[in-house]
């Protein structure tokens, strides 16, 4: 189903114009914040996008404008940022992490990943940047570091998936014993924390997202579907999507206020959990980014590899959106 009018009416009133004509792809957002990657004649530039603001902040203008991609961000809102940029064309090359300084505009590299691993979603809290990346032997470690300097100290190696933040907790997929198992830590001091007993039990789901109320993740290989389960719910986890197309290949699930969002090979959709019902929220290939009270769309007008289309950024508080109408 299309979206309704009045979100249709806050995507439009949302679009971010990029300036000097440079050609703008969406990275990763979060409240009051928008992380992108523009192009244009003088080459490629990491930028940040805050709220009130009419001109991005560059991060890093990348060595080979070609080869080099901003692939995921975070910012505390305040001072730092860290962003990971993949040094190469496939998503098996080579990344690096880099910190930037919004009270002295300086960027300096933090770290470098030549193995594999994880693909890099960096967490920015409380002045520490945490991240995971692939050590050798199939296994990863999740690092935190200050974010003005000092030495990386090793939370966790294991087995794992890219971590997220789910509240004050940093959590992710684990292989154990031959299956897999959500596992999580402190955000405060890396030590290990107890997850909510449904979300605790689960055992070979894919694709896990929490904002520390709302969880939702991805189960069932041949016939998926999304499952939901909110912390001050009664009932046990339901499942929310089951049906074609939405449920084909869902993925990259993130949650934008209320609403959980996913990608499918087609286009992304957002869930609104409380009416039960979901919608499609980007045109065919366009994706999302989400995080707190943030929801950025993109895709493109046109055929992205035609040097006439045109790359469409939206960024919408989902917080103002009116409640999708029940379903049935």
């Amino acid at each position: 189903m299309p979206p309704p009018a009045a979100w249709g009416t806050a995507f439009a009133a949302g679009e971010y114009r990029p300036p000097g004509g440079e050609r703008a792809a969406l990275a990763d957002a979060g409240p009051g914040w928008t992380a992108l990657q523009l192009t244009g004649g003088d080459g490629r530039r990491a930028v940040l996008v805050r709220a009130g603001e009419t001109s991005p902040r560059t991060l890093l203008r990348f060595a080979d404008p070609v080869g080099h991609q901003l692939l995921a961000a975070d910012f505390d809102g305040r001072r730092w940022a860290a962003f990971a940029v993949l040094e190469g064309r496939t998503l098996d090359s080579p990344w690096s992490l880099y910190v930037w300084d919004a009270a002295t505009g300086t960027t300096r590299r933090l770290a470098r990943a030549d193995r594999p691993g994880p693909l890099p979603r960096p967490v920015v809290h409380d002045g520490t940047v945490v991240w995971a990346q692939g050590t050798g032997a199939g296994k990863a470690a999740i690092f935190a570091a200050p974010a003005g300097g000092g030495h990386a100290r090793a939370w966790h190696t294991g087995v794992l998936d890219t971590p997220f933040t789910a509240g004050g907790l940093l959590v992710w997929r684990e292989a154990e014993g031959g299956h897999t198992r959500p596992a999580a830590l402190s955000l405060r001091d890396g030590r290990p924390a107890a997850l909510p007993a449904p979300v605790a039990a689960l055992r070979d789901i894919r694709s896990l997202v929490s904002d520390g109320r709302t969880w939702a993740w991805v189960e069932g290989e041949t016939e998926p579907r999304l499952m939901v389960w909110r912390t001050a719910d009664t009932r046990p986890p339901w499942p929310a999507v089951t049906t074609s197309p939405a449920a084909d290949g869902m993925d990259q699930l993130r949650i934008a206020g209320r609403l959980v969002t996913w990608r499918t090979p087609e286009t992304s959709y957002a869930l609104d959990p409380v009416p039960g019902s979901y919608t499609r929220i980007t045109p065919p290939y366009g994706y999302a980014a989400a995080d707190g009270n943030a929801l950025v769309l993109a895709y493109s007008v046109g055929n992205a590899k035609t040097a006439g289309a045109r790359a469409v950024i939206q960024v919408v508080d989902p917080t103002r959106l009116p409640a999708l109408p029940r379903c049935g």
